[in-house]
Parts: structure tokens; C-alpha cells; sequence
């Protein structure tokens, strides 16, 4: 495909958290705005640049765009400590406060391009019009961010990479810590939080709720409800609110959001969408394809090739889980004990590194296949894997489901908890192994998500699929919603403009 050389329709500056699970989701995203003419300033920390440069297509793919994609490169944050170890919430406070030196001026710089920054958007220069912001796309979590956009009179728009359910839990909190329901006891983790989540009455327990939300320090839950009820309150405040799923999936959950937030856009998966958007003709590597932050080992895939239809368990924990040695070993043993195949990305950090002097090798040669870093996407539409042992990150949740692969869940932090519940409670995609770090556990799991529920969890994973591949096909659910999207980021382009009608996209 030839390079596209176009007039944008719109100019979008996208902040994502800096993380893998984040940045991933939102290049997509960025593809996508540039498929639909929208130009794209991505910033990003030197360290995930120089990581995607030599990692991934990712130079490559945005080449074909090269008036409408631009990455702006800010110092690196302070480099996270261990996550096994310290409080989640104060992790991310310092990574945010860390960025904000930087990325704040930028922001401040760019957003001065269109206007004096008094609020009103006024142009009093010379650039035409087309060279201004239009928006800002961000992440969540980022108040420095929106407050420089508000000063300069720039709309924003949040983006939710993380589970919906997470996003929607957050609303609550505020209320569960009022009515005295956070913080909890050790002994009510299987208990239903009966009240105050609405929606998940009937399902939710404790122990499914947000990681940073098992603490028993009544200042922390303080503080934990004054973070969650201000990102709430930015999020009713937005322009807008993206979310990386579809309404066949999230339906219940997407209208509790649509009765708080102004507009509501649901356009996931959104690697899906790029790649049924994208001209046949490219031939392109997708970001979404290829958008890790480490090396993959290709030669997994050779091993696959090697097993039965449906044979393997694939095992991938994601880019930021650490476990304890005695946890890992339970798993691995598990595994063993299950007779089954299992491919098993684990990465050098993995293991806690008060626990990494010993490593895990028994089994390997008879049924294993061990590197540190897989193909993922490419690993997941193997017809040999039968099934995902998994952390229940968003992104891996949303790819198993598009891959048409069952789960077994074993979340670590953030969002990765109420996921499980979803996947194995509402969607009956595949089964919840929280907080159950036990061999006999781990192969019972595995020998019924491989054979003996095999036929009753594959038939709702199959139903699943169909449904994701359909939304973001053209009319399908994500397909119109994103029409949405770049109809009003058009509008929005418009100075003195506030109708948020106009004509529809062309078929992509």
C-alpha cells in the first residue's frame, strides 16, 4: 500500500499509561483514528519508544500515515518497584506524578497551538485551523493531564483499557466505604457484596473486587475513596468515554456507564476492528499484531505444530505479574500432574526476585514447552491450543475471546479480578482459579477446561467469538459506534461548531 497523504480530519493527542497492557490497546486506537483521517500525536516515555522500535512493526505501520501519526517522546518515569510488594495505588500515584514533570509542558505546548490558552480555543496566530488540537484521548488517572486540557479549552475524551467492570466497580467504591463495606475481613472474601454495586448483586463477592481494595488500613481506604470518586467525576465530566469491548459482551454494564457519562463509545476489541477497517491491499503487520514491549520466541509455534487439535494449555501471566516461587512451583506441578501439553511463557522477572535463585524444569521435556516471551495472538489461533491459563488482563481476555480459546483464570492486581468473575460467572467462557495457588487445583482445572467441560465451556466461548468478529464487522455494534466517534471528533474540528451531526462515514 502506498503511503497516505491526506488532509486529517481532526488532530488528537493520545496519553496511555505507560504499560504494555496500556500502550498496546491505545495504538490500536491511534491505527484506527488514522484509518478514519484523524491525525495522532502519541506520547509516550523513551523507554516504551525505544522498546516498540525494537520490538515491533510499530515505525513501520504508522509509516503508512506519515501526515497523520507522530510519536512525541517525554524522559522516562521512575522505574517501578516490584508490584508483589507495595501498595498499588501509590505505585501508580508515583508513576502519574513521575510523567506529569514532563509530559505536562508538552501537553501545555500543544495545546497553546490553538489558542492563548485562556480557555476559548481562539486561534491568534497564523497556523490554519487544521494544525490545532481537537481533542485529547487519555488513558484514565491522568488529573494533570485534564486540567491542562480544560485551561486550554480542549475536550477530552477518557479511554478505558481495562475491564468495563472494573471501571464500573470504581464508581461504587465511594459508596461501599460509606456504607462501612471497605475495608473487609479476611473471612468475608467469599461473601456476596449484596449492596451498592448494581449490577453484580447476584454475583460479586469480595474477593472480586479491585486488588487494591484488600486493605485493612482505614487511611488507605480513605484515600482510595477520594481517588475513585474524582476519576468517577472526570468521567462524568468528559467529553466523551471509549471503552475496548462491545455490547454484546458488556452490554449491562455499557448502560450503567451510558446513565453517568455524556457519550459513551464502544468500539472493542479494538484490534479486531483495525484489522476488518484496514485495506486488504496493506498487507500490513498490525500493531495490534505486533505490539509487545519484550522479544517474542517464535520457535513455540513450531512445537505447536508438532501437537493435536485442541491439546495444549497455553499459560501466559502478562507483562507485570510477579509471583512467589512456591506459587509458581504449585502451578508448574499442577501442569505436570494434569497430563496435559502446556506451552508457558515465563519471563526472567516473573518470579519474585527474593525467590528467582532456583528455576522450575520437571516435566518440561515430556509434554512442556518453555520460553520467555510468547506470539501471543499468533500462539492463541493455533488450532493446537485448547486452552489459556491466564492472568485475565484485559487485553488477554478480549484476545482469547476473539481466538475463541476458554480461560482459566488466575488474576494477580488491578482489573484482572472481577474479569475472572465475569469470564467464568457471567459469560461461562471459562473457570476461576483466584487466589488458589494448588497443584491438585491447577490439574483438576486444566482436565476440565481440556475434557471434561470441554463441550459446555467451548459452546459458550464459540457464541462469544461469533459475537465479537460480528461487532466489528460493518454494522455491527462496534463498527457504528466508532462511525460515532470520528463523526464527532469531525464536528468537534469545527471552531464555533456545536452540532454533533453530520454525514456518515464511507464504507472503510
Amino acid at each position: 500500500m502506498e503511503n497516505v497523504e491526506v488532509t486529517s480530519a481532526g488532530h488528537v493527542v493520545m496519553l496511555p499509561q505507560q504499560a504494555q497492557g496500556h500502550v498496546k490497546p491505545m495504538l490500536s486506537l491511534a491505527e484506527l483514528l488514522c484509518l478514519a483521517n484523524v491525525k495522532v500525536t502519541f506520547l509516550v516515555t523513551a523507554q516504551i519508544h525505544d522498546s516498540l522500535v525494537q520490538h515491533t512493526d510499530t515505525v513501520g505501520c504508522f509509516g503508512r500515515y506519515p501526515s497523520l501519526f507522530e510519536f512525541k517522546v517525554v524522559p522516562d518515569v521512575p522505574p517501578r518497584r516490584e508490584w508483589a510488594t507495595y501498595d498499588h495505588l501509590q505505585i501508580m500515584d508515583s508513576m502519574i506524578q513521575g510523567l506529569a514533570v514532563h509530559a505536562k509542558p508538552l501537553l501545555q505546548h500543544l495545546f497553546l497551538r490553538n489558542g492563548n490558552g485562556n480557555g476559548n480555543g481562539n486561534c491568534t496566530d497564523n497556523d490554519e485551523m487544521s494544525t490545532g488540537v481537537t481533542c485529547l484521548i487519555a488513558d484514565g488517572w491522568y488529573s494533570f493531564a485534564y486540567d491542562v486540557a480544560n485551561e486550554a479549552g480542549i475536550p477530552y475524551i477518557l479511554c478505558c483499557c481495562v475491564g468495563v467492570s472494573w471501571l464500573w466497580s470504581n464508581f461504587c467504591i465511594p459508596a461501599l466505604v460509606d456504607a462501612g463495606q471497605l475495608p473487609f475481613q479476611d473471612e468475608d472474601l467469599d461473601e456476596l457484596v449484596h449492596r451498592n454495586v448494581p449490577g453484580m448483586e447476584t454475583f460479586l463477592r469480595y474477593r472480586d473486587l479491585p486488588s487494591f481494595c484488600r486493605t485493612k488500613d482505614k487511611d488507605a481506604c480513605e484515600r482510595l475513596h477520594r481517588n475513585c470518586a474524582t476519576e468517577a467525576e472526570r468521567t462524568k465530566e468528559a467529553y466523551g468515554l471509549i471503552l475496548n469491548t462491545f455490547e454484546e459482551l458488556d452490554g449491562p454494564v455499557i448502560s450503567l456507564l451510558e446513565s453517568q457519562c455524556k457519550r459513551v463509545y464502544s468500539i472493542g476489541p479494538f484490534d479486531a476492528l483495525v484489522k476488518h477497517i484496514s485495506p486488504p491491499q496493506s498487507n500490513a503487520t498490525l500493531i495490534s499484531s505486533s505490539g509487545s514491549l519484550r522479544e517474542a520466541d517464535q520457535s513455540c509455534l513450531s512445537w505447536l505444530y508438532q501437537k493435536p487439535p485442541k491439546s495444549v494449555v497455553y499459560v501466559g501471566f502478562g507483562s507485570i505479574a510477579v509471583f512467589k516461587r512456591d506459587q509458581l512451583l504449585e502451578i508448574w506441578e499442577g501442569l505436570v500432574e494434569s497430563n496435559k501439553y502446556f506451552l508457558w511463557a515465563i519471563r526472567p522477572d516473573l518470579i519474585s526476585s527474593k525467590d528467582a535463585s532456583e528455576t522450575l524444569v520437571r516435566g518440561t521435556k515430556e509434554r512442556g514447552c518453555i520460553v520467555s516471551w510468547a506470539p501471543q495472538e499468533a500462539v492463541l489461533a493455533h488450532p493446537a491450543i485448547g486452552g489459556f491459563l491466564t492472568h485475565c488482563g484485559w487485553n488477554s481476555t478480549l484476545e482469547s475471546i476473539i481466538a475463541g480459546v476458554p480461560m482459566i483464570c488466575l488474576p494477580y492486581f488491578g482489573d484482572q479480578q472481577i474479569n475472572s468473575s465475569y469470564v467464568a460467572e457471567v459469560w461461562k467462557v471459562g473457570l476461576d482459579m483466584k487466589d488458589m495457588y494448588d497443584r491438585n487445583v491447577v490439574a483438576e482445572m486444566v482436565n476440565d477446561l481440556l475434557d471434561g467441560k470441554k463441550d459446555e465451556v467451548q459452546k459458550s466461548m464459540a457464541r462469544m467469538s461469533d459475537a465479537a468478529k460480528k461487532s466489528v464487522a460493518e454494522g455491527g455494534s462496534s463498527y457504528r459506534n466508532f462511525d460515532s466517534l470520528i463523526q464527532d471528533i469531525k464536528m468537534m474540528s469545527f471552531k464555533g461548531e456545536h452540532s454533533l451531526q453530520g454525514p456518515s462515514l464511507p464504507p472503510y
